[in-house]
């Protein structure tokens, strides 16, 4: 059997998928949790053989969690199919990537395929990946944008990551040039659609 924890805030969501995969004759669902910070304590207590993680989850979001679980058979279940979400979630080791609202004959599978310690990732998905293209943000340009999401004033931006206020100023300056935006407010949403922050 195929031991599987799967981690999704949606009640109802994670309820029928649990039950979809119960249906199976080699996957037993051995935990469930709604938050991404409970994911740590389940894989110690149960000893899943696959880790199916939502990516926006209170607590811990489903990228950080995978990152925290280096050596795990992990495989992320979204409805954000961001390009970004995709590289940064192979590059902290997932192995698997699949839409919620793919069947539930194509989410067996990937979890067979992961389990075995292949690599299953949705075809669209991934082409959407590759046309994207990486990041054009530095580092310090998509923190100083994320904290800006969060609501944080230009002090608040450069109190937090050590900067000066004007040097905060040109990084944001330098991500709305580079995401072709008019504003932060645009920059924001534009680097959020490619999932990059």
């Amino acid at each position: 059997m195929i031991r599987v924890l799967l981690a999704d805030d949606e009640h109802l969501i994670r309820g029928a998928i649990a039950t979809l995969l119960g249906l199976e004759p080699d996957i037993e669902v051995v935990a469930q949790v709604a938050r991404g910070d409970l994911v740590a304590q389940a894989v110690r207590e149960h000893a899943p053989d696959v880790i199916v993680l939502d990516i926006e989850m209170p607590g811990m979001d489903g990228l950080s969690v995978a990152e925290t679980l280096p050596g795990h058979a992990v495989l992320m279940l979204t409805s954000f199919g961001r390009p970004g979400y995709l590289r940064r979630a192979l590059a902290a080791g997932v192995r698997g990537f699949v839409p919620k609202d793919a069947s539930s004959d194509e989410l067996a599978t990937a979890i067979r395929k992961v389990c075995s310690g292949g690599r299953y990732l949705d075809p669209e998905m991934a082409a959407s990946a590759m046309m994207a293209g990486e990041s054009p943000l530095t580092d310090r340009e998509r923190d100083s944008l994320a904290l800006a999401a969060s609501g944080a004033s230009v002090g608040e931006i450069a109190t937090s990551l050590h900067l000066s206020e004007g040097t905060v100023r040109n990084y944001l300056s330098s991500a709305i040039t580079k995401l072709g935006a008019t504003n932060r407010i645009t920059a924001i949403r534009a680097a959020q659609e490619k999932g990059w922050l």
